[in-house]
């Protein structure tokens, strides 16, 4: 664990240094066809919590955060998940995502969550990125979706 963290640290300072030469953020080619989808819950349903997420992919693999191989580079065609809940808007595709309240990353490679939504309605929608948290070019991201999450019933 030790190894992969400072892996991590070493992969975001050379990209860090790489972009500072030339003011642009390299961004990874995303293969023809690739889809990142939640698979669960569906659209439009009504859950109660906790509610578990469950994230698809196709046509690319999962890749932890910050994991680049011998030669320096990252593995091609893998990402890593990052989940947008409640966002008003799309976060930049040429910028690395910003964890926040409404974007989490699942930058260890996790394919599911379990989020503690408060009743109401929400929206979901995913967006892969590559080892530095940048998403690929062009974004694999999925449609968003809206669900409503139920109070739980107190006992009487």
């Amino acid at each position: 664990m030790k190894h992969l963290l400072l892996t991590c640290l070493a992969g975001a300072l050379l990209a860090q240094f790489t972009w500072a030469e030339d003011n642009k953020i390299p961004r990874n080619p995303s293969p023809k066809g690739a889809k990142v989808e939640i698979l669960m819950p569906k659209n439009g349903k009504t859950v109660r919590g906790p509610v578990r997420v469950v994230f698809g992919l196709k046509g690319m693999g999962v890749c932890p955060a910050g994991l680049v191989l011998p030669n320096g580079k990252p593995q091609e065609n893998t990402g890593h998940h990052h989940l947008l809940v409640n966002a008003k808007q799309m976060p930049a595709m040429n910028l690395p995502l910003a964890a926040s309240e409404t974007l989490i990353h699942f930058g260890g490679g996790q394919t599911e969550t379990v989020l503690n939504l408060p009743p109401g309605e929400h929206t979901l929608q995913l967006v892969f990125a590559d080892f530095a948290h940048i998403p690929h070019d062009p974004p694999v991201i999925s449609k968003q979706i809206t669900i409503k999450v139920e109070a739980l019933k107190k006992k009487k």
